[in-house]
């Protein structure tokens, strides 16, 4: 008679299914979030690699100008002032394009008026201006005159509000005249410079052929304010005929460039010239200019060459000028160079194009004709948000977009030929204490020191890990094995900013003092273990059958603890023998190895701690999960157990070891806390044992509270975390790939 079918009841099959809607919608979840971090991440590194963009805004027509000999605008860009070749400034507004202070850098003319009902005719104080320009890092105009002055003309704007009406309004300073050629001839280059107390240098190339460099100081009494201006001028030789002229802010430096494409500098005492150092740019040099930060030297050449040159240290207290960027050249000659006063980019333009570069990074952003023909004049706009293009009577205004300009592959992950570098290096710096510090973002240094952490802790974790737990699952009785394997596991449980504390303040010091006897049991431990072991092994069988499996575990526990204080016992004496008394200063001399108290080897014992639970834990699984009867059958068969497990066990669980080593290294990868709180957090290329290093997640813990929102450093630091995230899914993809290949190859033993 057929049995009832059974019936699963409604109740259970209900539960069964939300079970298993539960589950999936978890996995799901889980899928979607770390795509979505992923996703956030990537959308937040983006920019980093959007082009610059230079756009048209409009053009300006400026009534009753000549020639535009240079100009210049306010932080806001709704002022432009202008400089003619009559020395006529004019400043306009643009929104509505009305003339609001006007004036002429003659000493003499009539009084100026703030606006004026027409500009000064050229028979009202007339001067002739051969040549003009903006002084690096200033707002300021300077003219080069027909009878040999120079005039310099703060074009400073102050800004008010009345209301919610921004109101600008232009520094009506007078100018200041420098005579360099007493016998009145023009001259053939000129540079000048202003500085926020009002002293002005300014140089020239006179007729026959000498350079004239003349100051003006002024020294104002804080108790009456009385000023008083005091004038000194002096001449020397140029070997060449000087084509172009450049003086830096701080007025300690002037450069020139010749004919024959030589680089002149010197360097200036109270606006005297002193030393000269010469270098050699090949063709003719047409225009120079000095990049933020007052030591790069931006040269174009007739050729169309374009390159930048600092000082370099050579062996002793030997200074040269070295050529350590260069760009694509231009169809044409180079005529005009402006510098950025937020960062290391600028502008060049020659006979038809217009380029956007970046020094340090080699990078040339955009390039585009000229929106004006004939350009007689370039400024890039105080916030390097705009540039103003003059040619003839009318200046072109430029839109210009360049968030992230020091972003390239190179400066990320290639050497960068820094300002005050020697050479090109791998550098991590993120802020310094001037406002016209270069950030050096390269993350380089940081990978070396995720990579030395990582190796040095697993040079510990694995070891002990994997035959830590090939002892607890092959030979120790389980009786102890109930006891000692939650033990160990429990040690994950441990949170890592106390181990970075401990190892940081408690365990760094201790190793300073005993670091002679760790190198003493790196040696000596393994030879009392191993000694221990054979002594086990010849004492007699029945002796050693009273006791159960697992407990010499003990005996070990015991030679460890013996070993370790013999070392210590020994320290000194073994530091005296081995390194003269003094191992950091036998290190120092000896290897060249610097010693740091926080370094690479407390980092490898506290996170090593952390990693070894992990890696013990999968891999004693693993150990655990060989079938029974493959052991039974070793055994039988006559073979030892050390033969049983290395021959037969350990090949099976290889593919779970494999796993449990991939994990603990992507743990060690992702450590912070420890890495930060035990390290000296030095981003340094080196792999020396004994100093410290920074990791890609200490970095981003240290520097995001202090990263500006959407600014370079922040959309960097998260480039530093998709690094990571890439890095750790490479990691357990190779992981699986071998693990499954491990799993076909031992499935048939």
């Amino acid at each position: 008679m057929p049995q009832p079918r059974a019936h699963t009841s409604k109740r259970r099959l209900i539960a069964d299914r939300a079970a298993r809607w539960i589950v999936s919608a978890g996995g799901i979840a889980i899928i979607a979030s770390i795509l979505g971090i992923l996703i956030f991440i990537v959308v937040e590194v983006f920019p980093l690699v959007l082009p610059a963009r230079v756009d048209a805004a409009r053009k300006v027509a400026v009534p009753g100008a000549g020639v535009v000999e240079a100009v210049l605008s306010d932080d806001y860009r709704t002022h432009v002032a202008t400089l003619d070749e009559h020395g006529v400034v004019r400043v306009e507004r643009l929104s509505d394009g009305k003339v609001v202070y006007t004036t002429n850098l003659n000493p003499h003319p009539p009084a100026p008026s703030p606006v004026p009902s027409h500009p000064p005719s050229p028979g009202e104080g007339e001067i002739r201006v051969t040549a003009a320009a903006v002084p690096p890092q200033s707002k300021a105009f300077a003219a080069a005159t027909a009878d040999g002055r120079v005039l310099v003309k703060s074009m400073g704007f102050t800004v008010t509000f009345q209301g919610s009406e921004r109101v600008v309004t232009p520094d009506e300073t007078p100018p200041v005249a420098l005579e360099l050629d007493p016998e009145k001839r023009p001259l053939a280059a000129f540079a000048a410079q202003i500085d926020a107390d009002g002293n002005v240098v300014a140089a020239g190339a006179l007729a026959d052929g000498k350079l004239a460099v003349a100051r003006q100081s002024v020294e104002k009494n804080e108790i009456t304010g009385e000023a008083k201006a005091s004038l000194s001028r002096a001449e020397v030789e140029a070997p060449g005929k000087i084509t172009a002229l450049v003086i830096d802010a701080p007025q300690k430096n002037l450069y020139a460039g010749t004919a024959g494409g030589d680089l002149l500098w010197w360097t200036l005492e109270n606006g005297q010239p002193g030393n000269l150092h010469t270098a050699n740019a090949g063709s003719p040099v047409t225009a120079l200019n000095i990049l933020l930060g007052g030591r790069s030297l931006a040269v174009g050449q007739e050729n169309g060459a374009l390159s930048v040159w600092f000082p370099v240290n050579e062996t002793g207290d030997t200074v040269r000028l070295a050529r350590t960027h260069e760009f694509p050249r231009q169809p044409g000659a180079i005529r005009r160079i402006a510098p950025s006063q937020r960062d290391r980019s600028f502008l060049a333009v020659g006979e038809r194009e217009l380029g956007l570069y970046f020094s340090t990074a080699d990078r040339t952003l955009w390039r585009g004709a000229a929106p004006v023909r004939g350009t007689t004049a370039l400024f890039y706009t105080p916030k390097a948000d705009g540039a103003l293009v003059a040619g003839g009577g009318e200046v072109a205004a430029l839109d210009v977009r360049n968030p992230h300009p020091e972003i390239t592959p190179r400066s990320l992950f290639g050497k960068v030929w820094y300002e005050g570098y020697d050479h090109p290096a791998w550098v991590w710096q993120s802020s310094g204490g001037t406002d016209d510090f270069e950030p050096k973002l390269s993350l380089t240094p940081l990978l070396v020191g995720t990579l030395k952490g990582t190796i040095y802790s697993l040079l510990l974790a694995i070891p002990l890990g994997v035959f830590g737990a090939m002892y607890v699952s092959q030979f120790m009785h389980p009786a102890y094995k109930r006891y000692v394997k939650p033990m160990i596991e429990i040690m994950a449980s441990l949170p890592s900013v106390v181990l970075g504390f401990l190892a940081g303040l408690w365990l760094a010091p201790r190793i300073q003092r005993v670091l002679p006897a760790l190198l003493l049991m790196a040696v000596a431990l393994p030879l009392f273990i191993l000694l221990a072991g054979y002594l086990w092994s010849r004492l007699p069988r029945g002796f050693r059958g009273r006791f159960p499996s697992g407990t010499e575990a003990l005996l070990f526990v015991f030679v460890l603890a013996g070993g370790i204080a013999c070392c210590l016992s020994l320290s000194s004496g073994f530091e005296r023998l081995a390194f003269g008394g003094d191992f950091q200063t036998w290190l120092l001399h000896v290897t060249g190895l610097s010693f740091d108290q926080r370094n690479a080897v407390v980092v490898g014992l506290a996170m090593g701690f952390a990693v070894i639970p992990i890696i013990f834990a999968i891999a004693e699984d693993a150990f655990s999960n060989v079938p029974s009867n493959l052991v039974a059958g070793s055994l039988a068969l006559g073979a030892d157990p050390w033969q049983t497990v290395t021959r037969v066990v350990l090949p099976s669980a290889s593919p779970g070891i494999f796993s449990a080593i991939m994990v603990g290294f992507g743990r060690a990868v992702g450590e912070t806390m420890i890495v930060l709180m035990a390290t000296g957090n030095t981003p340094i290329m080196d792999w020396n044992p004994f100093n410290g290093f920074r990791t890609l997640s200490a970095n981003i813990a240290v520097e995001i509270p202090e990263a500006p929102h959407g600014g370079t450093l922040y959309r960097t630091l998260f480039l530093a975390g998709l690094l990571l995230f890439v890095i750790t899914f490479l990691i357990n993809t190779v992981a699986e790939i071998v693990r499954q290949r491990l799993r076909e190859r031992y499935t048939q033993l």
